[in-house]
């Protein structure tokens, strides 16, 4: 086969995941500096590459207020949210199905490995899943969002249009808003539905497949959708309790909940961060670097590698070497990947702390919120993003980019490059710690 770039196989899932993201954000560059696209502050060319990658990547750290765009502007970006979001690795898999009813052994083999599933020919049901919980979630939060909006006393217009871009970014997780100010001020059915819809969207599309198949067949549930559903409400809870406790009754407890859950993937606010205790700082990085579940339109570390590492550490200081999860063994592979995701994870986002330090200076907190926030694809900020220069704005480009396509191209090389040999080693201990 051909060779590509840094010696990838061009026809490989690696390298199709990311020409596609690549190919779809210069695409939005483009679009974003067509003569019919207007910002009030004007747009450069860095500017109208990080928007393309903030929305592509569904993370939502902007350097150009989103509320500057003219309407053109504002749809574009939304389109490239909701692209981004279902990835084009998934429109591309849903026309191949639909046009030619298969996928190719290769595909459905990784697809598998991917999505811990015993079965590849699931592949036609979780894309047919994938595309109807979307849009019946977005429906949902549509109607609810909408009438949020006209309770506000705002025209039936504008709650429509906003109504919609609220629900397709919170659903993708992205955290763009048209209000210079995110969602402060809102009222309580909006902070619901916005909390409600990244919840959703961050499950994963796998727990959703999962629980529909287990509705139907009346089956188990897998281990992965139980692992996923035990720690979502559980980080979720913990997060709102520890921020309430640490910023002392001053946060009012929607505005907890909220922060808690949209730390993890989101990147809305309805307080002003800069105002936190740095205890309350410290949690929320904490929360954007685990993130959401995978397959979902959030990013992060992932909850279950962070499960799975922290499961491990437990067992082993308790004594055991078997990993045993509701009577399951954890295979050494899936451990193993585990810990090499999260020590790749903690490398970048240390090398792009440094970067970031090296070329702007800022304080050190906020630079680690914000590169924790652009790797973890959240859209948190505690600083102007647009304050920060052009290599600095470079880094955290390519940080987005690789929150977003970089565990799964990692785990798809794990996966492909395991040693299949028959060769076996004599084993021989060494002195730890």
């Amino acid at each position: 086969m051909r060779k590509g770039f840094l010696n990838v196989k061009t026809t490989s899932p690696e390298f199709s995941l990311f020409l596609a993201f690549f190919l779809m954000i210069a695409l939005g560059t483009m679009l974003l500096h067509l003569p019919f696209v207007h910002h009030t502050a004007g747009l450069s060319l860095i500017d109208a590459v990080f928007t393309s990658t903030s929305a592509v990547c569904v993370t939502g750290l902007i350097t150009v207020e989103t509320s500057g765009f003219n309407l053109s502007g504002q749809i574009i970006i939304l389109v490239l949210i909701q692209l981004g979001a279902i990835g084009i690795m998934t429109l591309t898999s849903s026309l191949i199905l639909f046009f030619r009813g298969n996928i190719n052994l290769r595909t459905r083999v990784t697809a598998s490995q991917l999505s811990s599933s015993n079965s590849m020919r699931e592949g036609r049901g979780v894309l047919r899943t994938v595309i109807i919980y979307t849009f019946t979630m977005e429906l949902l939060g549509f109607i609810l969002l909408f009438s949020g909006f006209r309770r506000q006393g705002l025209p039936m217009d504008d709650s429509l249009y906003l109504g919609l871009f609220h629900t397709i970014s919170a659903f993708c997780n992205a955290g763009f808003s048209p209000f210079p100010d995110s969602l402060i001020g809102s009222s309580i059915l909006i902070k619901a539905t916005v909390m409600m819809l990244i919840v959703a969207g961050g499950l994963g599309y796998f727990v959703i497949f999962d629980l529909w198949e287990f509705s139907q067949k009346k089956d188990h549930l897998s281990l992965y959708t139980k692992i996923v559903l035990l720690l979502t409400p559980c980080l979720i809870l913990t997060g709102a309790v520890v921020l309430l406790i640490f910023e002392d009754r001053s946060l009012a407890c929607i505005d907890a909940f909220f922060l808690s859950i949209t730390a993890r993937t989101a990147g809305f606010h309805t307080v002003n961060l800069a105002a936190l205790q740095p205890t309350s700082i410290l949690i929320l990085i904490g929360l954007m670097i685990i993130g959401a579940a995978p397959g979902s339109t959030g990013g992060g570390m992932k909850v279950t590698t962070f499960f799975v590492v922290m499961l491990t550490v437990y067992q082993i200081i308790r004594g055991r070497n078997n990993i045993v999860i509701a009577g399951r063994k954890l295979p050494i592979g899936c451990i193993l990947r585990a810990f090499t995701l999260m020590i790749c994870y903690f490398f970048i986002l240390a090398f792009g702390c440094i970067l970031l330090l090296y070329f702007d200076n800022k304080p050190f907190v906020a630079t680690l919120f914000e590169m924790a926030s652009a790797l973890g694809t959240v859209g948190l900020s505690l600083v102007e993003t647009g304050e920060w220069g052009i290599l600095g704005k470079s880094v955290l480009i390519v940080a987005m980019f690789i929150g977003r396509i970089g565990p799964a191209v990692l785990i798809i090389i794990l996966l492909e490059g395991r040693d299949k040999g028959l060769v076996d080693y004599p084993e021989e201990k060494i002195i730890l710690g």
